[in-house]
């Protein structure tokens, strides 16, 4: 977007835009989310940020009335497969809080100064400030949001000290942390509770088909789901989570709820970055599916299931496995094979609400390769696949573009294209995967258009129509391919339906 058609979205107060850009006022020294409801400032005063960060090291503070940083994040990060984009999922993972920057420039193959200069170039803001910027935003949610007491909170949100924390809170809000908590809206849990409860920010329309997505392929004793929330035991870099997911769709502006019901206050950043990545959280469903729509097979789908999101991994090693297992199979059949090898994975240091189990570690799969069940050509791949992670000779993760991982994963034996893609849409969150020769997808078009792509269309098989939002498209193929398999299925009120 260039300068005026932000100005144009800033003047129309335009929620769609809120956490994808930032408008810094030299006039106020204030910097805003684009709705903020102040009168609109003269476009001579106005500066156009791509982050927060940049907009705290030019000298702006954060605007008391809209709160820039309780907005959903840029889907951006996604979209972009360059070294900004990789950089920053990795920021939003925790990353720099874990292992510096040096430890981030490595695993994007750059050196710290290489790696300053390019951000610094492409958003304004260099590594550390941009983990500042995170940091800032993880104590203003926990501050608002939960009774902790100050000093957990900093740690929490990734501080090494407490006078860090408050000197960053003054900086960047311009009131201390105690101020800041008692702007507070809404009610906070119980002093006594001992779990944190978090409100997700999304923009809308959100689509709780996604719930349904994970509960038919939730493990017993490691996830439970329903239509509208998700439970799972985590394991993260300090120890072992647990956290649940629920969404009231009835209730005033359909809150989606984080109930962390265990985790080292360390690895919170990490485990609000994952959740967020799993639901797809940051994405823009109306820019989205007002492509999707253009498309006459997917018209109608996008009309009946308006903002429709991508699931993301929690833990790129257990989708490989994942994936791997369920290749060329039912989701039925993975499911009961991966809680098979469920088997194999430790007990949960962290058990509640029937969860009470780890997914297997690469190590521990390979341990227990008597528990894989199938062909004897997919149990080895696996195998194969697994003792290499576990070895360290295969590294993948979040901060991978496609080329990167389709390079790690495409030697493995066993790997072919689909799991590439499936990898991808799920772990960097690619937005243009196209998965053409998955069975549930030709089932998809065929449900959605039975007499052919629709009338007078000149649509191709590729859907390249839509892109670069193809990923999206598959979701609704999948989802037109398991209700037209529903709607198929005998029972047993039906006797002249009953199969054999």
């Amino acid at each position: 977007m260039d300068f005026w058609q932000r100005y144009r979205a800033i003047d129309a107060r335009d929620t769609r835009f809120d956490g994808q850009f930032f408008t810094a006022v030299r006039s106020t020294g204030i910097y805003c989310r684009p709705s903020c409801p102040a009168r609109t400032p003269k476009a001579a005063n106005v500066t156009f940020y791509e982050t927060s960060a940049a907009a705290h090291d030019a000298g702006y503070r954060a605007c008391k009335r809209c709160l820039p940083e309780a907005v959903p994040g840029t889907p951006a990060w996604n979209i972009r497969q360059d070294v900004a984009g990789r950089a920053m999922r990795l920021i939003n993972d925790g990353v720099i809080n874990r292992d510096g920057v040096e430890g981030l420039a490595s695993r994007l193959g750059y050196s710290a100064r290489q790696l300053n200069r390019i951000l610094t170039q492409e958003l304004g803001a260099g590594p550390l400030s941009l983990a500042r910027a995170g940091r800032a935003q993880t104590a203003r949610t926990l501050l608002v949001s939960t009774p902790m007491k100050l000093a957990d909170i900093a740690f929490a949100a990734g501080f090494s000290s407490v006078r860090q924390f408050n000197e960053t809170v003054a900086e960047v809000f311009a009131m201390t942390p105690t101020a800041l908590r008692a702007t507070a809206r809404h009610g906070r849990a119980a002093a006594g509770s001992t779990a944190l409860t978090l409100s997700l920010p999304y923009r809308e329309p959100f689509d709780p088909g996604i719930f349904t997505f994970l509960a038919v392929r939730a493990i017993p004793g490691i996830e439970a789901g329903t239509t509208t929330s998700y439970a799972r035991t985590l394991r993260l870099p300090h120890g072992d989570a647990r956290f649940t997911v629920a969404y009231d769709g009835g209730a005033r502006g359909r809150p989606l709820t984080l109930t962390v019901g265990a985790v080292d206050l360390r690895d919170l950043p990490a485990l609000l970055s994952r959740v967020r990545r799993l639901f797809d959280l940051d994405a823009d469903p109306e820019a989205i599916d007002g492509t999707l729509a253009a498309d006459s097979r997917l018209a109608e789908a996008v009309g009946e299931a308006p903002g429709i999101r991508l699931p993301g991994a929690l833990d790129p090693q257990e989708l490989l496995v994942r994936a791997m297992v369920g290749q060329q199979i039912t989701v039925a059949a993975a499911r009961t094979a991966l809680t098979q090898l469920a088997a194999a994975g430790s007990p949960s240091t962290a058990p509640g609400d029937g969860l009470d189990r780890m997914f297997p570690t690469p190590a521990e799969i390979t341990a227990a390769g008597h528990l894989l069940r199938g062909p004897r050509r997919r149990t080895e791949s696996l195998l194969n696949a697994a003792t290499a992670m576990a070895d360290g000779a295969l590294d993948f993760g979040y901060g991978d573009d496609l080329p990167g991982l389709s390079a790690a994963l495409l030697p493995l034996p066993g790997v072919g294209p689909w799991t590439v893609g499936y990898v991808a849409m799920r772990v960097l969150g690619a937005p243009d995967i196209f998965l053409a020769n998955d069975a549930a997808v030709r089932n998809g078009i065929r449900a959605l258009a039975p007499g052919g792509a629709g009338t007078g269309s000149t649509a191709g098989p590729g859907f390249r129509e839509v892109s670069p939002w193809r990923s999206y498209a598959t979701m609704h193929l999948w989802r037109a391919a398991a209700q037209a398999a529903q709607s198929r299925r005998p029972t047993p009120s039906d006797p002249a339906k009953v199969m054999p």
